[in-house]
């Protein structure tokens, strides 16, 4: 077994302990921090179905961001949807299950384009906080590397895909393996190592993601603006 195999299951591991531990104790303090005054962004809606369904528009749709901002909406929403797509797309790394894997095993051949639509995303979002200035003047240092660390992961995947094809069953293999708390080799640096450096990427991204604004992900279904009903 390789010093390689070795270090990345211990990041991955450390990455996935973090990754839980941060989302669950971030969530908790969500759920219990106390929302005494009634805030909705009105119109807002008078029912507990109408609460539902402006959330899941907010969610699916970017709805507030649409009304606000057409082009950081554009892509803002291609960049989410691409990057759902393909993440559903790496289920086939994770699962055995037969009609899931007969599932992503279709899409896979369309999935896998979406990852210029996600890096075209992060780049338009990218431009958008470099030009505009009245984005650019409340932006900070974490914002920009956190869209240059998405760019890399999503950079690093397509090289996989359409440069340096990776051996698949290889990272598959390494991956079912480590769900068991076994060891497999994973593929090494000198003949693949834009999927060495796409892991790499990934496990700091697991690593900060319960400490940045991207949190925003469980936050929005904790944001009283949205989740009050107008009574």
């Amino acid at each position: 077994m390789s010093f390689l195999t070795i270090a990345f299951a211990a990041l991955f591991y450390a990455a996935t302990i973090l990754l839980v531990a941060g989302l669950v104790r971030r969530i908790s303090l969500y759920w219990k921090t106390p929302a005494p005054l009634k805030i909705p962004t009105t119109p807002a809606p008078t029912t507990q179905s109408g609460v539902a369904l402006r959330m899941f528009r907010e969610v699916v749709f970017f709805e507030s961001l649409f009304k606000s901002t057409k082009w950081t909406w554009l892509f803002g929403w291609l960049f989410h949807v691409a990057l759902f797509a393909v993440l559903f797309r790496h289920l086939r790394y994770f699962t055995e299950i037969e009609w899931l894997m007969a599932l992503v095993s279709f899409d896979s051949p369309m999935f896998k384009y979406l990852a210029f639509a996600m890096i075209l995303g992060l780049l338009g979002l990218l431009v958008r906080r470099l030009l505009v200035d009245r984005v650019r003047y409340i932006s900070s240092p974490s914002d920009f590397l956190m869209l240059f660390l998405l760019l890399g992961i999503g950079i690093s995947g397509a090289l996989t895909t359409f440069v340096a094809h990776t051996d698949v069953v290889a990272v598959k293999s390494f991956f079912r393996h480590l769900m068991y708390f076994n060891f497999d080799t994973m593929p090494n640096l000198p003949t693949d190592p834009f999927m060495v450096i796409h892991l790499l990427l990934v496990a700091v991204l697991m690593i900060v993601f319960p400490i940045s604004k991207l949190l925003h992900v469980p936050g929005v279904f904790f944001s009283p603006t949205r989740n009050q009903i107008d009574n």
